[in-house]
């Protein structure tokens, strides 16, 4: 519980007759004021792949199954004794001791919208109100660093559901407007008009806050909120040099440039590593078109070995810099795929389970939480759900997550509602 005091905690444990061990775990997630414990990440990653990416040819592979349940791509070892991936995941199969893998993910929610909103907010949808994603959560409660957006969308806002929710329309992310891959990538907004000058600019300015004055009535009006809020947030970005300087993936030796490979996937992650250095907190990289059902193994054949380049760069270079324990990345879909390859070579929609991949800020190295059953149709043990990863990523990042905040009609919802923190996978 989150209102535990380390002394608290302590006292608790000797009465309760637990275990050293757990009594020092309890002790380190526990904060003293609140109960919100230090954070072990500074920032987040999060890899979406939207469209429902099959666990069984990625990081569940059932390679004993029978023909029509396992598929036709095949696995391959990976550094962790007994862990198989598919084929198709070389690179990250060589650093799996730097990752946890969940095997064990579940939710009920076979719509693609549906899937998404549970993954990028840790709500289970509702009629009665649209929750915040995560990353405007921590929008909100951290704000920014280093003159730089708290939250980025790269390159585009994946789906409203990523957005701000109930919250201001102030924490929605800063979107690229273009993609990092393109030749000619100019991130939007981020440089000054043509034939304007700094003084210009400062001029404008000036004029612009002396007609906002004026309309002091409006405050606590959200739209009129968050026009200011973006304004002050374009003026600081629009200020500094080192700001700009995070985006520009040109600035990049071309050999790292290759290394993350010159894709979609190769150099939105390479910006993500960028700005998250830089002191953006929330980046959310979207690398989409995981819908497959047809011919699943041709079409993991051609998209996975490009995310499979880039995603192991992006560990192997966090990890080399020492950023990698305050860095979590996490990789995840909307749902899985279904048991059995249809007729026509694919998967359909499949919530009951599918797999989760978390690295860096605060888990484990080298551990897979979890399974499912022999055919990968339903959770076999340690289920995990919508709830369970959005407590443990507030938990990590320094967020409460059973802190309220206000919706609409002035009524408190929790950040999350139910769910634990997911004990096992914490380093």
């Amino acid at each position: 519980m989150t209102d535990w005091t380390r002394r608290g905690f302590l006292r608790a444990g000797a009465f309760a007759g637990l275990g050293l061990g757990d009594i020092l775990r309890g002790v380190a997630l526990a904060g003293q004021d609140g109960g919100v414990a230090p954070p072990r990440a500074k920032a987040l990653i999060h890899i979406f792949l939207p469209g429902g990416m099959a666990h069984q040819e990625t990081f569940d592979p059932k390679p004993y199954s029978p023909v029509s349940y396992r598929g036709e791509v095949r696995t391959i070892g990976t550094s962790l004794p007994g862990i198989r991936f598919g084929q198709h995941l070389k690179r990250t199969a060589k650093i799996a001791d730097r990752l946890t893998v969940i095997r064990s993910f579940t939710h009920g929610e076979a719509d693609h919208d549906r899937g998404v909103h549970n993954m990028l907010t840790g709500y289970r949808p509702s009629p009665a109100v649209v929750y915040p994603s995560l990353g405007s959560v921590v929008s909100h409660e951290l704000g920014s660093r280093h003159s730089l957006p708290p939250y980025v969308c790269v390159p585009n806002l994946p789906n409203v559901f990523a957005g701000t929710g109930y919250l201001s329309a102030s924490y929605a992310p800063f979107a690229l407007g273009d993609d990092p891959s393109r030749k000619n990538f100019k991130v939007r907004d981020l440089d000054l008009p043509k034939g304007v000058d700094a003084d210009r600019f400062e001029r404008r300015r000036g004029m612009l806050d002396t007609i906002d004055r004026g309309f002091d009535v409006a405050d606590g009006v959200d739209g009129v909120e968050a026009m200011y809020s973006f304004y002050e947030r374009a003026y600081d970005l629009l200020a500094s040099q080192d700001a700009k300087d995070a985006f520009k993936i040109g600035a990049e030796d071309a050999k790292v440039r290759d290394r993350y490979g010159r894709t979609a996937p190769g150099q939105r992650l390479l910006l993500a590593r960028r700005l998250v250095e830089a002191g953006v907190r929330y980046v959310t990289v979207t690398v989409g078109g995981w819908d497959h059902h047809e011919r699943i193994s041709r079409s993991m054949g051609r998209q996975l070995p490009p995310l499979d380049k880039a995603y192991s760069a992006l560990i192997e270079d966090l990890d080399a810099s020492g950023r990698l324990d305050e860095t979590l990345v996490v990789l995840s879909t909307e749902f899985g795929r279904s048991p059995k390859v249809n007729k026509t070579g694919g998967r359909d929609h499949w919530p009951g389970v599918f797999s989760v991949v978390l690295a860096g800020g605060g888990v484990k190295r080298g551990y897979v939480h979890g399974a499912s059953d022999s055919t990968a149709s339903a959770v076999d043990k340690k289920a995990v759900g919508p709830e369970d990863l959005a407590r443990t990523i507030y938990t990590l990042i320094g967020v409460d997550p059973d802190k309220a905040l206000m919706a609409g009609g002035n009524r408190p919802v929790r950040l999350v509602k139910g769910g634990r923190v997911l004990h096992d996978v914490l380093a």
